[in-house]
């Protein structure tokens, strides 16, 4: 029971702080602000979703801010620019209240788009946990290294 509480708190923590998984490239800089706010309300609801018993994974507006970077970076082929149209479309219907024009809406998509897309989000929310393991190892190294370092020193010995 402890370990799932400590779970819940980590995927918590993350929610708020892990970084945004971008595609390589420098085009991260140029995410709109009301993207970043909706990455990090969609996490707070799919740790609620998780905490019910559904699948952690990345959200729909991580989709979007990636594939948007990705196609900023290379042209995308009819499949990837169709997943990328409908991540967008429902994200920016949710955080904007806003519809997507008719000639670009993409309302579904078929059985192999649907596994690209979850494919995505899977290997987007394992880049996160990565992430946040190795930021909380880098903390801990230092504060070690500041704790040794504050340590009283007798005799010319470290204690």
């Amino acid at each position: 029971m402890r370990n799932n509480i400590d779970n819940q708190i980590d995927e918590l923590v993350g929610a708020l702080s892990d970084p945004i998984i971008v595609m390589p490239g420098g085009w991260g800089d140029t995410l709109p602000d009301w993207i970043k706010s909706q990455i990090t309300i969609e996490r707070l609801v799919q740790d609620m979703k998780a905490s019910k018993g559904e699948k952690m994974t990345a959200t729909d507006a991580e989709a979007c801010a990636y594939l948007y970077t990705a196609g900023l970076e290379a042209p995308m082929d009819s499949d990837w620019t169709r997943i990328y149209l409908y991540v967008a479309g429902k994200v920016v219907s949710r955080a904007r209240d806003t519809e997507v024009p008719d000639d670009i809406k993409v309302d579904s998509l078929n059985d192999e788009q649907m596994r690209l897309l979850s494919d995505l989000k899977d290997w987007i929310y394992q880049r996160r946990v990565t992430a946040r393991k190795d930021r909380r190892r880098v903390e801990k190294a230092q504060a070690k290294a500041e704790a040794e370092a504050k340590a009283p020193v007798q005799l010319g010995l470290r204690v």
